[in-house]
C-alpha cells in the first residue's frame, strides 16, 4: 500500500466518541448477547407517516436539482413554524441545509477565519470538535459541571477566555448532552457578552420541542437586542423522528450572514429535492404529536432520573431537556467501563452501551469516570437497562469509591 500524508486538519479530528464502540458492539450481538443502546440519540417514535405519504404523492418525471437556498415551500413552511415561537424571518433569513451539521459548519465557516476562536459550554455536542478541527479552528471551552446541572459559570469566569480572536459561542439549548435548559438570566448574560465583545451566538436549537417539568422555553431568536448577532441552526432530526432524512436549517435576521452563506449553498448545489418534499409535510404535522412525544420523553427521563439518584456513587442532577444525562460513576474509567460492559458482563444475557463522555469535553482529562446516556428506549426496555447498569457498576473491577470531583 502506497504510503499517504495525510493533512493536519484530518489527524487533529477525533473519532465519534459515540460511534467509535459499534465494532465492540457488534461483536457482543454476533456472541447471542441484547445490547440495550444508551449510547446514541436514535428516536424509536414512529415519524409522521405524512413523510413518506408525500414523497410517494410526487409526481415529477425529472428530479431535478433543488434550489441552492432551499424549497420555497419548505422555507415558508419552516418561517410559519417560527412564527409559532414569535419568531418572524422573511424568506431570505432562512437557507435549508443538509443536517444540522451542514447548518453548524456552514455559520462558523461563515464568521471564523482559521486560527479564530468558538467558545463552547462543555461537555458539548462531540461533532463540534469535529466541525472546528476540519476548518483549523479552536474550541474554548466554557467548563460546566454536574454537580451544578450544567449551568453556565459566572460572566466574569466566561470573559477571562475571551481574545481578540474569539468570534462566536456556539451552545445547544436544550442541551446535548446534558439536557440543561439555560435560564433567562443565562441567556441575558450571553446577550451582554456578544454585544460587549462583538460577536456572534451560534444557538443549536434542535431539541427544541423536549422541554420538561412545565418549564417555558425561550429561544436566543426571542431576544430582539440580539437580533442580528443570533443564528439559529436547527433540523428535523430529532423533532420528527426523521434522523435519516438529513434536513436542517439555518435562520438568522442578518441578511448580510445569510447572503454570504448563500455562497457556500451554491458551492453544495443543493440539499436533496425528495427530502425536503418529505420535510415540508413534517412541517404540517399536527401539534398534537409534538405534545404526546414530549410526555412519552419526560416518562422516559422520570424512569431513567429515578434508578440513577437510586445507584450508589452515582452523580448527575435531573435533565430538563433533550433527552439525555450525563453522569458521573465511580469508575476508573468510562471507556473501560463501556468496553468492559460490552465484552465481559451480561445480566441473563443482556447487557447497555453508554457513550463515554470525556470525547464531549475539550479541556484534556476532564470526563474521564462520566458518561453521557440517551433515553430514547420505551420504558420497559429503559428499567431493564437501568437494573443492567447499576449491576454492572457494582461487580466492575475498576470501580472506585467515589467519583473523581470536577475541576
Amino acid at each position: 500500500m502506497l504510503s499517504v500524508r495525510f493533512s493536519d486538519r484530518i489527524n487533529a479530528m477525533q473519532e465519534s466518541p459515540i460511534r467509535k464502540l459499534v465494532p465492540i458492539a457488534n461483536a457482543a450481538k454476533a456472541k447471542g448477547k441484547k445490547v440495550y443502546h444508551l449510547n446514541i440519540g436514535q428516536p424509536d417514535i414512529m415519524t409522521p407517516p405524512s413523510f413518506l405519504k408525500s414523497i410517494r404523492e410526487f409526481d415529477q418525471e425529472v428530479i431535478a436539482y433543488a434550489t441552492s437556498p432551499g424549497d420555497p415551500k419548505l422555507i415558508e413552511a419552516i418561517a410559519a413554524y417560527y412564527e409559532t415561537y414569535d419568531m418572524h424571518f422573511e424568506p431570505d433569513e432562512i437557507l435549508v441545509t443538509n443536517g444540522g451539521s451542514e447548518a453548524l459548519m456552514f455559520a462558523m465557516m461563515a464568521l471564523c477565519d482559521p486560527g479564530d476562536e468558538v467558545m463552547v459550554p462543555e461537555p458539548f455536542y462531540a461533532n463540534y470538535n469535529a466541525f472546528t478541527r476540519a476548518i483549523n479552528v479552536k474550541v474554548v471551552p466554557i467548563t460546566t459541571k454536574a454537580e451544578e446541572g450544567f449551568h453556565l459559570p459566572s460572566e466574569a469566569e466566561i470573559e477571562k477566555n475571551i481574545t481578540e480572536k474569539t468570534r462566536a459561542i456556539v451552545l445547544s439549548n436544550p442541551g446535548n448532552p446534558t439536557g440543561v435548559i439555560y435560564t433567562r438570566d443565562e441567556m441575558d448574560m450571553l446577550s451582554r457578552i456578544v454585544r460587549k465583545h462583538d460577536m456572534t451566538i451560534i444557538a443549536d436549537e434542535v431539541y427544541r420541542e423536549f422541554v420538561y417539568d412545565g418549564l417555558k422555553y425561550t429561544s436566543f431568536g426571542n431576544l430582539p437586542e440580539i437580533a442580528d448577532r443570533v443564528v439559529i441552526v436547527d433540523s428535523v432530526s430529532k423533532r420528527y423522528s426523521a434522523c435519516g432524512a438529513r434536513i436542517g436549517s439555518l435562520a438568522c435576521k442578518n441578511k448580510d450572514f445569510s447572503k454570504q452563506v448563500m455562497k457556500l449553498c451554491q458551492g453544495r448545489l443543493c440539499v436533496p429535492t425528495l427530502e425536503q418534499v418529505g420535510a415540508t409535510a413534517l412541517y404540517g404535522t399536527p401539534s398534537s404529536y409534538l405534545n404526546e412525544v414530549n410526555t412519552e420523553y419526560q416518562e422516559r427521563r422520570n424512569t431513567l432520573y429515578k434508578a440513577l439518584k437510586e445507584m450508589p456513587g452515582v452523580i448527575c442532577e435531573e435533565p430538563k431537556g433533550a433527552f439525555y444525562v450525563v453522569i458521573k460513576m465511580p469508575v476508573d474509567d468510562a471507556e473501560k467501563f463501556a468496553i468492559w460492559m460490552l465484552e465481559n458482563f451480561d445480566v441473563d444475557g443482556e447487557t447497555t452501551m453508554v457513550a463515554p463522555a470525556a470525547g464531549f469535553y475539550a479541556t484534556p482529562g476532564l470526563g474521564k469516570n462520566e458518561a453521557r446516556l440517551a433515553y430514547v428506549l420505551k420504558n420497559e426496555d429503559l428499567a431493564k437497562a437501568m437494573d443492567i447498569l447499576k449491576a454492572g457498576l457494582e461487580a466492575y473491577p475498576g470501580r472506585i469509591e467515589s467519583p473523581i470531583p470536577s475541576a
